[in-house]
């Protein structure tokens, strides 16, 4: 049987994007491996039914920890003799294909599940980001981008072949609107029916850009809202310090870490979205298939899903004002939130999870059985 190794920097990389990838790769007959910082393992990695292999990588490109990482990898690919590689994440990225180059691995596939260099980023991240990846493509058999920009900028690499994958995928039919779902879970938060429920789904870190809504919503006359934070995260402090400061403390719920996103999705009525940086993000696209309206950043990701006028609202991260006023417009219109929700759940349909999968495998076929004499 051939094997094939998984790489990324962090192992939550594989249960919570990468399941899809595995079952295909299993239909084509391929013993799957992984290779990650198994730090932060659970019970959800027990499931996939795949060989792990931990290695010291860490997140940061200048850390140190990452030579003696280089150096496992190396040894595990090594020993593993794999037929192919996929690797995830930057540093996953980096470290994957050098040691697969000084290996001898045949085939190298790279996802970049969102460049770390992007309109509007930091110089520093043109400098270091932009000028790896580009010096890494020449060692890239297929480089998988996931939304438009990224895209673009893959196909100027010298990567032997760069393409669009619409993303990791989002299950439509598991987040479609639940009427009875949505009742029950409002009585079980407490929240009534004449209450329209904002929600947001994101961990509570900088890059999230929580702080820009608490600061619209507090611009906003309107007593009958709920805002509710569902994730977890070193903000999560600051900003109930925030909005209380604001004076919307009784508005905000922090829910923490939730398994039922769906049906939480179901007793929403508006979605915000309104991050720094995102490669195609899988929590609006869930905040769509449930049909909800969203008020997003105008980023890279965000804009290849959510159509301005159309599905939403799309404003400037830091354009407080904006967001407040693209919110208030939703909150005064039951018909506006309709029509825009019903819109989403129809365009969400092109993102699919089974056309992702379907896309992949096409991809896996192409790269993985071209020279197996293998009827693809």
């Amino acid at each position: 049987m051939k094997k094939i190794l998984l790489v990324s920097t962090v192992s939550r990389q594989f249960y919570l994007f990468e399941q899809g990838n595995i079952e295909v790769l299993k239909s084509l007959g391929y013993e799957i491996h992984t290779a990650a910082n198994f730090s932060d393992a659970n019970e959800r990695l027990d499931a996939l039914d795949i060989v792990r292999h931990h290695f010291d990588i860490q997140r940061s490109p200048f850390s140190i920890r990452n030579i003696t990482a280089y150096k496992q990898l190396k040894k595990i690919m090594r020993d593993g003799n794999y037929d192919a590689v996929h690797c995830h994440s930057p540093m996953g990225g980096v470290l994957a294909r050098l040691a697969a180059r000084a290996v001898g691995i045949k085939h190298v596939i790279y996802t970049a599940h969102g460049f770390h260099f992007y309109k509007g980023a930091p110089l520093i991240n043109w400098l270091v980001y932009y000028t790896i990846e580009k010096f890494l493509a020449r060692f890239t058999d297929v480089l998988i981008t996931i939304n438009n920009e990224d895209y673009t900028v893959a196909k100027s690499f010298k990567a032997k072949r760069a393409v669009y994958v619409p993303g990791v995928g989002v299950n439509t039919g598991a987040f479609a609107r639940n009427l009875d779902i949505r009742n029950a879970y409002r009585v079980q938060l407490g929240i009534s029916d004449n209450t329209v429920v904002l929600l947001s789904v994101g961990e509570m870190i900088k890059r999230k850009n929580h702080e820009a809504a608490l600061k619209a919503i507090a611009e906003l006359n309107h007593d009958h809202l709920i805002y509710l934070i569902v994730g977890r995260g070193v903000l999560r402090p600051e900003l109930e310090k925030l909005a209380e400061s604001l004076g919307i403390k009784d508005k905000v719920r922090f829910l923490g870490f939730r398994n039922d996103i769906a049906n939480i999705c179901s007793a929403a009525d508006i979605y915000l979205f309104p991050s720094f940086q995102e490669g195609l993000p899988v929590s609006l696209m869930e905040a769509m298939a449930a049909g909800l309206p969203c008020v997003a950043s105008r980023i890279r990701g965000n804009i290849d899903l959510l159509e301005d006028g159309k599905g939403g609202f799309l404003c400037a991260p830091d354009d407080i004002d904006g967001m407040s006023r693209a919110i208030n417009a939703l909150l005064e219109s039951e018909e506006l939130r309709k029509s825009f929700g019903g819109h989403n759940a129809e365009r969400i349909k092109a993102f699919d999870m089974e056309i992702v999968k379907q896309e992949m495998h096409r991809i896996y076929s192409n790269e993985l059985l071209e020279d197996a004499g293998v009827e693809k």
